[in-house]
Parts: structure tokens; sequence; C-alpha cells
């Protein structure tokens, strides 16, 4: 059955309820109030309680929780009394203070856990987590760095010798040649800078690798009539062992921070052009997955490049 108010009545049940509501926030937020302002009793241990006021009463301390609103004790020598006098004399500013520092901990643990896990390698751009690996050029466009992930690129050799060139000792007098090309005139990434720096997290194998001599960087002739790329020639020797004939890009090659990811920046800038960063499994063998780049200051922006943070 639906209770009727007459006018009177209704009103003052609608103040009624907004009193009761009133005072229902109030009673939830004096809590929080009374937590935000409470004084702190500090402990000898580093500890503390939050109080509204207290009372030493011979060996005891007695004091009001302003977290239980109730009166409680501790004994008088295990109170910080420095601590808690210094804290006390102004309690507001020291709670900012405490949460400065906290942040300014947080910072730093995390500048720590960038430096070993994902170095930082412009202002708030930093590469991947370790685990994830993968191969990236620091760009720059329009004044801006930019990270850009480089894929592996299938190499199909061009075997003008046959299929089993590379299996079998081809000639006991002499050599086979063989071109090593890539499909496409040009690379998907276009770095920008005429001196480019590539980090590296790959697997290596499972022995130790030199990577002074691990990772170089080639020049790669373009074919306008075969639309391909040749990265260079493979030299088959009687043996079966391959070389390569072409020569390399000086560069520098180094760790970061003797971590997962190794550096490789070419030790001079670099005429326009097609690249390509390649691993040398061994002195005579050259992985034929290759990571192709070129160099184009009028290229448009990389496609999903990684952008510093603002």
């Amino acid at each position: 059955m639906r209770t009727k108010f007459r006018s009177g009545d209704r009103r003052r049940y609608d103040i009624d309820m907004r009193f009761a509501a009133f005072t229902l926030a109030l009673m939830l937020a004096l809590p929080a109030l009374a937590q935000s302002h409470a004084k702190r009793l500090i402990l000898k241990d580093g500890s503390y309680q939050s109080i509204l006021e207290y009372k030493v009463e011979g060996d005891r301390v007695r004091y009001k929780s302003a977290d239980r609103f109730e009166w409680e004790d501790v004994p008088n020598l295990l109170v910080d009394w420095d601590a808690t006098n210094k804290y006390n004399d102004n309690p507001i500013k020291n709670d900012l203070s405490r949460a400065e520092r906290d942040a300014a901990e947080a910072e730093e643990k995390e500048a720590a856990r960038t430096e070993t896990d994902a170095p930082t390698v412009a202002p708030r751009l930093r590469l991947p987590d370790g685990n994830i690996g993968g191969v990236y050029l620091l760009d720059e466009w329009k004044g801006a760095p930019e990270l850009v992930e480089i894929v592996q690129n299938g190499a199909d050799i061009n075997q003008n010798f046959g299929k089993n060139v590379l299996r079998v000792a081809v000639n006991p007098f002499g050599g086979a040649h063989q071109s090593f090309e890539l499909p496409g005139q040009h690379a998907r990434a276009q770095s920008h800078s005429t001196q480019p720096t590539f980090y590296m997290c790959i697997e290596s194998g499972e022995k130790p690798v030199d990577v002074v001599n691990h990772y170089r960087i080639v020049r790669v002739t373009s074919d306008v009539k075969k639309n391909t790329r040749s990265v260079g020639t493979l030299i088959v020797k009687a043996t079966g062992k391959t070389s390569q004939a072409e020569k390399f890009v000086p560069a520098l090659v180094s760790h970061v921070n003797e971590g997962p990811w190794v550096k490789v920046t070419p030790s001079q800038p670099l005429t326009p052009g097609e690249y390509a960063v390649v691993e040398m499994l061994d002195e005579n063998e050259m992985n034929l997955y290759v990571w192709d780049f070129g160099v184009n200051a009028d290229a448009p922006e990389n496609v999903n490049a990684v952008k510093a943070k603002p």
C-alpha cells in the first residue's frame, strides 16, 4: 500500500532525509579527515601509530588512535620521542615530504630496472624488455627520436649451379659463385639518419659469441630489372664452406650495459642507399636471413614507429 503525504509532511520528510544523508557522509568522512591531519607516535623500530592525542602516565603512553578512535597504550621506552616531536611540529608538511620521498624512490627503482632490463636509448624512449628482444633501428623523424622494429627478411639464394650446390663440393679445382638476393628494391625500414644505430637482442645459440665479429653491416645493390637487391656474393669452395665476397661496412659493435642487448653503429656516415645487418654464424658461414634497411633522408616516416613518451 502506497503511503500518501501532505505537502507539509513531504517537505519535512525531504529535509529529514537530506539531513540524515549529510550526517552519514560526515561520519564517513571524519575518519579520513582525522587520518590526514593526525599526529604520529613514532616507535624506535621505525613503525608508528596515527593518533589524535596522547598523555604520558608513568612508564606508559596512553594515546587515542586516529584509526580506531579508542584509547590504547604503549611502553614509554619504545617511543622515539625525538622523531615523534619532529614530525608532530608540522604533520601536514611532513606527510608531503614523505610522499615526495616515496615518489623519488619509485623513480629510482624504475630507472634501475630500465638500465638492467630495458636500456634507455633516448630521452623518454627505451627498448622493450630483454625477454621480448628483437632488432630495432634508432631513427629520428622531424627532430624526434623513434624506434623502428626491423624483422628478418628471408634471402633467397639464386642457385646458378643447381639446388645442391651448398651441400656438396661443386668443383675440386675452383669455386662457385652464388648471388645473395632480397626481393624488392627498397627495405621497409628507412633510416633518415646517415649514421643509424641498431639495437639487437636475439638468440645467438648455445655457445657464447664474439659480438664484434658476429654482427656486421653490408651494402646492398639494387637491381631494377629483377626488382631485387643483392646482398653480396657467396663463394662456395671445394670444401663446401662459403665466404662473403662483399666488403663489410666498418661498424662499432658492443654490449649495452653488459645486458642482452647489442649495439651496432657504422663507424662513419653511410651514403644513401640500401644496406643490411647480417649475422655471421662462424668465420665462413653467414645467416641467410638478414635485417635489411635503407638510408634515405627524404623517405616518409616509418610505419608503427615507437615514439618517446610525453
